[in-house]
């Protein structure tokens, strides 16, 4: 991990001061669990988590929310200020503040939006099959949550069909029994007449 660490740390800043790196894949993929683990590694670098931003009006449609809270202020050398959804009481909490650190992680499913990528320094894409991560989070979510997730795979289906990220990730992390395997993404490796394959090998193993 602390070499992804290192690497991410040596990018451009994308965002004004900041190196905004998404982490996208599809809902229970592991996005929450290794944005900690890499956040710690960037020395408590902060993590925007995308279920805060999103509502149970808006799954997906929070791009101009997010845009003008974090975007804007974070591009500016400010702090942004954001509203907390809460998913039990299914309404906004008081704001929170997200000073403009050097590196920032953005985690959650649609991280890698085509209004995002242009403000993004990397974009990472956790690589684990759509009906495995949703059995994983299904699972997690336990039966209270079964018509929710009914709605939300649908939701997803149609957002990833209309706006992938997958395609436009640099890098391609894939969890393993020692860690997680970090490898070429679409974006570094695969040119218009290329196939996306896996051949590659990993490039870091944290």
């Amino acid at each position: 991990m602390q070499d992804l660490a290192s690497r991410l740390r040596r990018l451009p800043p994308s965002c004004g001061p900041v190196r905004l790196i998404g982490v996208d894949g599809h809902a229970g993929s592991g996005k929450s669990t290794f944005a900690g683990q890499l956040a710690r590694a960037l020395d408590g670098a902060p993590v925007l988590h995308l279920d805060d931003i999103a509502s149970h009006d808006e799954l997906f449609e929070w791009s101009g929310r997010l845009l003008t809270e974090v975007i804007e202020p974070l591009g500016r050398g400010e702090s942004a200020r954001y509203s907390v959804y809460d998913w039990h009481t299914r309404r906004f909490g008081p704001p929170r503040t997200l000073p403009p650190a050097p590196v920032i992680l953005v985690e959650g499913v649609g991280a890698g939006r085509r209004a995002l990528r242009p403000h993004l320094a990397a974009l990472l894409w956790m690589e684990l099959p759509h009906e495995e991560s949703w059995a994983r989070g299904q699972q997690r979510d336990g039966e209270e949550q079964r018509e929710f997730w009914a709605g939300w795979v649908r939701a997803e289906r149609r957002h990833f069909a209309e706006d992938p990220s997958r395609p436009f990730a640099d890098l391609l992390v894939r969890q393993s029994k020692e860690g997680y395997e970090v490898l070429p993404g679409p974006a570094t490796t695969v040119g218009p007449d290329q196939k996306i394959t896996h051949g590659d090998g990993p490039t870091a193993v944290c």
